[in-house]
């Protein structure tokens, strides 16, 4: 296969990905070291996760009306410098309410990102599952790389230069893409912005069965993947007992696992069908997370971690779905409303499992999370017998 720019777009919006996540992701590993000097609970730190979420969530379909109107690229180099600005603002808060307030914010510009670049990827390739996913990676990528680093920074140097270093990443990255990526004409440079916030076009993409359905399962499944970026790291370590460099360890390779076999998941959406892929997808989760539960010992939680990651790839099977119900002129606003209804609502995911942990410890917790993936697993059974086609 020779290497075309296409190739390009799609090799620097995963590095861009990569860039917004590393910001996200370094938090959960240092979050003892986070509660311990603001002297805070794990409901608080849950709550500026939560926020953190929810203001990626809101800027999902304003990211895409903002790049119909000034184009994609100006967008994503956006979302890239202001990740490195957030991350220095984590880094030096000097009172837990700064902190809080950049993690909002860091939510907030990393979340400009994912719509746009999935829409401008989806235009360049016929067959989408593959280059998602691929494009999804960037994040799993992150997330193995990450933790260890962030964990060994800390350790040495303490938490706040262990955040301070990802907004070198983000800089890289900038540096990078701008230079690579071509200047994208905007789609619509007359369109009135405040007319793509009519509620009546909104409600009527959200009320198609299809997309009522496909947003169904991403919030539930996107509840427990917000609550394990959150809280996975902390569960090893207090549920499980293992020190915070093993848990950092195992933290990757719940990454690793992510971003190599979500690959697979696309290719597997493409070729048998959406709905087989996701809930391939979420009985491995459900045996993940039940494994690392119930059976104690290194092996189990290895195997437990794997699972867990394979089944995390949902996204490289949903989010193709949704593309699949969306007209080419509807997928780049479109894609972005539904992605920011069904984040909104899933982002209380970080809160809720701080607060069970907190409440009923973090067996009931994590339990939590199998029950949604139980619901998603009855949801795609019944669209199978009603024989919806969706």
């Amino acid at each position: 296969m020779s290497w075309r720019y296409r190739h390009t777009v799609l090799a620097h919006c995963t590095l861009a990905f990569f860039a917004t996540m590393v910001g996200r992701v370094a938090i959960s590993p240092i979050v003892p070291s986070i509660t311990n000097e603001f002297t805070v609970s794990n409901t608080l730190i849950g709550a500026s996760l939560t926020g953190m979420w929810l203001s990626y969530a809101l800027v999902q379909y304003p990211s895409g009306i903002l790049a119909t109107r000034y184009g994609e690229r100006r967008i994503i180099l956006v979302s890239i410098g202001g990740t490195g600005i957030a991350c220095l603002v984590l880094a030096t808060a000097p009172r837990f309410e700064v902190f809080f307030a950049g993690t909002v914010l860091l939510g907030a510009v990393a979340g400009l990102h994912f719509s746009v670049a999935t829409a401008m990827i989806t235009r360049a390739f016929d067959r989408i599952g593959t280059p998602i996913a691929i494009h999804n990676a960037g994040g799993p990528i992150a997330g193995l790389c990450t933790p260890i680093a962030v964990s060994w920074i800390a350790v040495r140097y303490g938490w706040r230069p262990a955040i301070a270093a990802t907004a070198l990443v983000a800089a890289v990255v900038f540096v990078l893409f701008a230079g690579n990526v071509r200047e994208t004409e905007p789609r619509r440079p007359e369109m009135s912005i405040t007319e793509r916030f009519q509620i009546r076009p909104l409600l009527a993409v959200l009320s198609r069965p299809a997309i009522a359905f496909t947003s169904a399962i991403a919030v539930l499944a996107e509840f427990v993947w917000t609550g394990l970026i959150s809280f996975l790291p902390t569960f090893l370590i207090v549920y499980r007992e293992y020190s915070s460099t093993d848990a950092g360890v195992l933290f990757a390779v719940y990454f690793l696992t992510l971003g190599i076999l979500q690959i697979g998941v696309g290719s597997l959406s493409d070729r048998y069908g959406r709905n087989v892929a996701t809930g391939t997808c979420m009985i491995a989760a459900i045996a993940g997370l039940a494994m690392l539960l119930a059976v104690p010992g290194i092996a189990a939680a290895v195997t437990g971690i794997v699972l867990l990651g394979f089944g995390m790839g949902w996204g490289a099977s949903v989010f193709p779905q949704f593309m699949d119900h969306l007209s080419e002129s509807e997928r780049e606003t479109g894609f972005g409303l539904v992605r920011t209804v069904y984040l909104v609502i899933a982002s209380s995911g970080s809160l809720a499992l701080g607060a069970l942990a907190d409440q009923f410890g973090w067996a009931v917790s994590f339990g939590t999370l199998i029950v949604s993936l139980v619901v998603v697993c009855v949801l795609l059974l019944g669209n199978w017998l009603r024989g919806t086609g969706y």
